[in-house]
C-alpha cells in the first residue's frame, strides 16, 4: 500500500490529541509566549506554523496584534483556519499556503519557526537567516531546533533519521544564532515527559488507537508496521538523545 494512504490516519493535522506539533507542555508553551512578550499591536509570522496555535495563543496575549502562519501542508492550514474561525480570530490570523522561501515580508515584531529549519535549503543557519531578515531591529525570534543532548549512537541517528552533521548541541545552536545577529533572552529545551507525550500522542499513539478501532481495515497491517518502526526509533534510538531546543532571541 502507498504511504500516501497511511498518512491521514497519522498525520498530525489529523490528530486532534495533539494540541502543537511539538513536544510542549502547556506551562513550557506559557513560558515561551511571556518570553516573547508581543506588546499590543504587534505583528507577528510563524514561518512552518502548522495549524497555527502557537501563534494564535501569541495573537491573543497581545490586544490588536495580527499574526501570519506560512504553511504548505493544506490539512494544516485548513485546521488552523477552523480553529481562528471557533476563537473569533479569523480577522487577525491568517494562513498562508507559501513555501517558505517564497515568503518575503518583513518589518514583524517576532517571527516564530518551531521544527522548520529543513524549509529552507541549507536548513538551520538559513532559516535563522531568514527570521532575522523577517523582524524590524529590536524585535525578536522564537526558533525551536533539535539537538543533540550526548553524542548520538548509530541507533538515535537511525531513529531520528539524521545524519551525523545534521543536529549540534545546544549550546552550537545557540552561537549559530549569534552569527547572524540573534542573541539568546531565554533558551529552554523538551524534557523527557513532554517527549514521552508528544510521542504516545503522534503518529505512534494515534496509529495504535486506529488499529484498535479498524481491525479488519486493508490498511490495518501497513499501519501496525509503521507504528512498530516508528516505536523502534524512538524507545530504541533517540529517547534520551535528541530533544526540541526552544530560542527566544532578541535581533
Amino acid at each position: 500500500m502507498s504511504a500516501d494512504q497511511i498518512r491521514p490516519i497519522i498525520s498530525a493535522p489529523h490528530n486532534y490529541r495533539l494540541t502543537w506539533n511539538t513536544p510542549l507542555s502547556e506551562e513550557h508553551a506559557a513560558q515561551l509566549i511571556s518570553a516573547c512578550a508581543p506588546a499590543p499591536g504587534a505583528r507577528i509570522v510563524d514561518i512552518g506554523s502548522g495549524w497555527g496555535e502557537l501563534l494564535m495563543r501569541l495573537v491573543a496575549s497581545a490586544p490588536g496584534s495580527t499574526g501570519d502562519g506560512v504553511e504548505t501542508d493544506l490539512d494544516a492550514v485548513a485546521r488552523g483556519r477552523a480553529l481562528a474561525e471557533e476563537r473569533g480570530l479569523a480577522e487577525r490570523v491568517r494562513f498562508h499556503a507559501t513555501p517558505a522561501t517564497e515568503w518575503t515580508e518583513s518589518g514583524y515584531d517576532l517571527a516564530v519557526s518551531i521544527g522548520s529549519a529543513h524549509a529552507w535549503p541549507g536548513s538551520t543557519a538559513e532559516a535563522l537567516k531568514a527570521l532575522r531578515a523577517a523582524v524590524r531591529p529590536g524585535g525578536r525570534v522564537l526558533y525551536g531546533d533539535g539537538v543533540w543532548l550526548r553524542e548520538p549512537s548509530p541507533a538515535a541517528l537511525a531513529g531520528i533519521g539524521a545524519e551525523p552533521g545534521d543536529f549540534g548541541s545546544l549550546l552550537e545552536l545557540i552561537k549559530l544564532a549569534e552569527s547572524v545577529g540573534l542573541r539568546a533572552l531565554q533558551v529552554t529545551v523538551a524534557d523527557q515527559r513532554e517527549w514521552d507525550l508528544f510521542e504516545s500522542n503522534g503518529p505512534i499513539g494515534r496509529g495504535e488507537r486506529w488499529a484498535l478501532e479498524n481491525p479488519g481495515h486493508p490498511l490495518y497491517d501497513e499501519v501496525i508496521a509503521e507504528v512498530d518502526d516508528r516505536r523502534t526509533g524512538y524507545y530504541g534510538g533517540y529517547r534520551g538523545y535528541f530533544t526540541l531546543a526552544y530560542l527566544v532571541l532578541s535581533a
